[in-house]
């Protein structure tokens, strides 16, 4: 993004966001047996951080959550789950050379009262999405905003690390009380193929037979009167979401135990 972007987004944040409290968003993006993080690199430089931002004045904490994703990815539409806060007094420390770069790509005079650098406590939300659908977009400070694998996530600014690896688990331990799927998969989908995207989630093998019974026992999705032709002698039925009972199982939770 241009200079003068980041200048004005420092010079409206005084007025226009809340100081101090921030928010840090994990997007997991699934794709063909592939679970990827959203990350952003900074403008002229090789760090890399969580996608993120300040809240508004005017916005609930959802409400910034989804603008701020919705910024980084043209996502209307995504569930979001707010798992951690983080607040250690060190976790967003800038060191004088960071302020000097920060202060380079903002054009702006930047002293240690300088409400960017101040202490800022972050409250940590997730999402899942089908990356293959999204162009991912960087923000004022930085320009690059990618998808990488989650066994090859570098080192990340501040505590990003920690972050990631606590919405990591937030998901895998949360897959077991909420449905996801709904958008990760193609509207009609085999049994294989769902059974593949929680494997690759939880980062773990399922027993396929189980797996199977007790997706279908849910109710969550319905059979369908076709099939999946995938070579000779192999066409399995394929399956769609029941939106209502899933969208009710995502309100009010659910129990799935392989």
């Amino acid at each position: 993004m241009p200079q003068h972007n980041a200048t004005e987004f420092i010079k409206k944040g005084e007025k226009e966001y809340l100081h101090h409290l921030s928010i840090d968003c994990v997007l997991f993006g699934y794709h063909d047996r592939h679970l990827k993080v959203l990350l952003l690199k900074w403008k002229d430089a090789e760090k890399w951080s969580l996608p993120g931002g300040f809240i508004r004045l005017d916005e609930n904490l959802e409400q910034a959550a989804t603008r701020i994703l919705n910024e980084r990815t043209g996502l209307d539409e995504i569930f979001l789950q707010q798992f951690q806060t983080f607040g250690e007094p060190g976790r967003s420390y800038r060191s004088k050379e960071d302020v000097a770069h920060l202060s380079t790509i903002t054009n702006a005079a930047m002293g240690p009262d300088h409400w960017l650098l101040k202490r800022t406590v972050s409250i940590g939300y997730y999402a899942v999405t089908e990356y293959s659908k999204v162009n991912p977009q960087p923000d004022h400070l930085s320009d690059e905003c990618t998808w990488c694998e989650i066994d090859a996530v570098p080192r990340l600014i501040f505590d990003h690390n920690l972050i990631f690896s606590e919405a990591l688990k937030a998901l895998r331990m949360q897959i077991y009380h909420q449905p996801i799927g709904y958008n990760l998969l193609p509207e009609k989908f085999t049994l294989p193929e769902i059974h593949d995207l929680y494997e690759t989630i939880l980062g773990k093998a399922l027993d396929r037979r189980n797996f199977a019974k007790k997706i279908v026992s849910l109710g969550l999705i319905k059979k369908l009167n076709e099939r999946k032709s995938i070579g000779a002698h192999r066409s399995p039925f394929l399956y769609k979401f029941d939106k209502r009972r899933y969208d009710k199982a995502l309100r009010e939770g659910m129990i799935l135990a392989f």
